[in-house]
């Protein structure tokens, strides 16, 4: 069975609460672990009109926030992907590959002209499959991130639509 991909639904916000406190890894995190799943989990700045969810027999597997990086005029033309998580049970059977896919088409349909995103140079799973899908290193960001006691790139990724 594929999975469903689907524009989030304010009644979503505490199954992905808890996809995004089950997935939280030093990894791609920038953030201290949190003690427990966000509550709640749709606020400001975090919008459901900004989500994507991957949906199998009614259970969320997975998000991805698709979002305008910056709120001013000059960067109308540009959409961020800001988030992208799976949970580990339903990893390998493309549905992160099915959610990014899902974020270039939901950034075209808004007309966006490019899409971007950063990830942490040591997170190699994520960045392979970025590549895969078309996204080209724009720039590397030495020692920006200090993660789990090291100083990590991050890397600008991003693709012409």
């Amino acid at each position: 069975m594929r999975p469903l991909i689907r524009p989030a639904r304010p009644e979503d916000g505490a199954a992905l609460a808890r996809v995004d406190f089950a997935t939280w890894s030093p990894l791609h995190a920038v953030t201290e672990r949190p003690d427990a799943p966000a509550d709640p989990f749709f606020d400001d700045p975090r919008d459901p009109r900004e989500h994507l969810v991957a949906e199998e027999a009614g259970e969320l597997l997975g998000y991805a926030v698709v979002r305008r990086p910056v709120p001013l005029p000059a960067f109308a033309h540009v959409r961020q992907i800001q988030g992208l998580a799976v949970r580990e049970e339903a990893r390998g059977r493309g549905i992160a590959r099915a959610l990014l896919r899902a974020c270039v088409a939901e950034a075209r349909a808004q007309e966006a002209r490019r899409l971007t995103l950063r990830v942490l140079a040591h997170n190699a799973p994520a960045r392979a499959l970025y590549a895969a899908e078309g996204f080209l290193i724009e720039g590397v960001l030495p020692g920006e991130v200090f993660v789990a006691g090291t100083y990590v790139d991050d890397v600008l990724m991003g693709m012409a639509l």
